[in-house]
């Protein structure tokens, strides 16, 4: 099974507030379709995410919606952080379904309860429903209400870490708009140097030069990325996670063949291996 998130900054222009990059939300849509029709009889079940970019994000710093939610005007930004988040989300969905794939949307603020921004439920029955008719689960960043907090933000990579571990995930992949976790942040033309592969282990000397988002990012950027992957594989070692530019035309059709995309993040202990890049 596949998890595949298209990341807010890929799908997304994060510099200016709910601007949607419908061209590659298109091409992305059409690669998926692509290995889809591939698999034929063969059974692979997919589940797609979406962060929130420009859209969910401008919003949630605005009214500092992760952080908890008090009073009446932050509650009305929590329900502005939601409809953002939705309108997003019907426009990543109508995309998929008029390339061809049966897609329905999942929306976590539906079901999830977090503990002071911990989210310790979500409601995978119609989820699980959805896998086992052949759809196309289709779920985002989203708000949550928080019993400490009142009301917070759930990423998509947290929604995924909690999917983790209620479905038979094999495989989960993170495209965005850069090429894997750089050594170095930002990278240059003369130093685009990736970690090839990443586990628990490696994770403290490098946390340092892993670079934060450009534009509007509440749930913490790359760093926060990287952590949360972290540990889902130490939770499911035998999953594979792989963080990788879908910028680039023909990466996400590769990365859900199998190929060796960005950087690999996994439970072992295996050397770490790096790699210059070009996108």
């Amino acid at each position: 099974m596949f998890f595949l998130k298209l990341g807010g900054s890929l799908i997304t222009d994060k510099t200016r507030q709910n601007t949607p990059r419908l061209d590659v939300i298109q091409r992305l849509a059409g690669e998926i379709k692509t290995w889809w029709s591939e698999q034929n009889s063969h059974v692979q079940l997919l589940l797609i995410g979406h962060g929130s970019g420009s859209f969910g994000h401008a919003a949630a710093q605005r009214y500092g919606t992760r952080a908890g939610v008090c009073d009446a005007e932050s509650w009305r930004g929590f329900a502005e952080v939601s409809v953002a988040a939705a309108r997003l989300n019907r426009i990543v969905a109508d995309a998929l379904f008029e390339a061809g794939l049966p897609v329905i949307s999942f929306c976590p603020s539906a079901s999830a309860r977090c503990q002071d921004g911990l989210l310790v439920y979500l409601d995978t029955a119609p989820i699980r429903a959805a896998l086992e008719r052949g759809l196309v689960p289709l779920v985002m960043g989203d708000v949550a209400f928080d019993t400490v907090r009142g009301g917070t933000i759930v990423s998509t990579e947290e929604v995924f870490a909690y999917l983790a571990r209620e479905l038979p995930v094999t495989h989960v992949l993170l495209a965005g708009e850069t090429a894997g976790v750089y050594v170095r942040f930002p990278p240059s033309e003369a130093n685009a140097e990736v970690i090839r592969r990443l586990t628990p282990r490696e994770w403290e000397g490098v946390r340092a030069a892993v670079g934060r988002a450009r534009g509007a990012d509440v749930t913490g950027g790359m760093a926060a990325k990287v952590r949360d992957m972290l540990s889902l594989v130490t939770v499911r070692p035998t999953v594979t996670v792989r963080i990788f530019s879908g910028l680039v035309a023909g990466n996400v059709l590769s990365a859900l063949r199998g190929d060796s995309l960005g950087t690999e993040i996994a439970a072992t202990d295996d050397a770490r291996l790096v790699g210059s890049v070009t996108a």
